[in-house]
């Protein structure tokens, strides 16, 4: 029986690649690199800071490009914490349902501050026990969702996200999946998924 329920943040609970390409908008312009759109930063939702360096800054130096997304993440917080992102329809109906059964909680490859911004904005903190993410421990998404279980010493847990960076992560933290298949990734492996945030409640009830 499942007790508590882990969530990836971008293209699992919500979409805030506009707001994102805003913010690598405010930073890169006038600096003769090519800006990334929403779609290319979907593409790179969940990967480590050094990965989205690579990506989409593939003609700067590493060290170089982890300053300039350092800036983009200072945009990206600024402009969230006033506009918010998107939710996925439905999600906080969900939230309270599940939240009532469940611990819930976040681990996500995101800058330090992000998940607040989310939570803040949205009002959604009183759902979740904790949170955690690679901007502020620089740990891989799978030791983070162990980080977090020990910490709150939760068990039987599940973890729900889109990419195959969050099916990893709980395959090393040796707990069940859910592939959020509306999100932006991909997983090679054939998973139990979800069509949409709605479906969460029924799934996670059957296991």
């Amino acid at each position: 029986m499942i007790k508590s329920i882990g969530f990836d943040l971008d293209g699992t609970l919500w979409d805030a690649s506009e707001a994102t390409a805003q913010a690598w908008d405010m930073t890169l312009t006038g600096m003769n690199l090519k800006i990334p759109n929403a779609e290319d930063v979907r593409g790179i939702m969940g990967r480590t800071p050094t990965d989205i360096v690579k990506t989409l800054l593939p003609s700067v130096d590493i060290e170089t490009g982890l300053k300039l997304l350092d800036n983009c993440c200072d945009n990206q917080a600024a402009y969230i914490s006033k506009n918010g992102g998107q939710l996925f329809e439905g999600l906080e109906e969900v939230l309270s349902t599940l939240s009532k059964k469940y611990k819930l909680f976040i681990v996500s490859n995101c800058q330090d501050g992000y998940i607040d911004c989310f939570l803040e904005y949205h009002k959604l903190a009183k759902y979740f026990c904790d949170y955690e993410c690679n901007g502020r421990t620089h740990l891989t998404k799978g030791e983070n969702i162990v980080e977090v279980m020990k910490r709150k010493a939760l068990t039987s847990a599940v973890y729900v996200g889109d990419t195959q960076g969050d099916y990893d992560g709980a395959k090393f933290a040796g707990i069940p999946f859910i592939y959020a298949a509306y999100g932006f990734g991909k997983i090679s492996e054939d998973v139990l998924q979800i069509q949409k945030i709605t479906d969460l409640p029924k799934i996670v009830d059957a296991m």
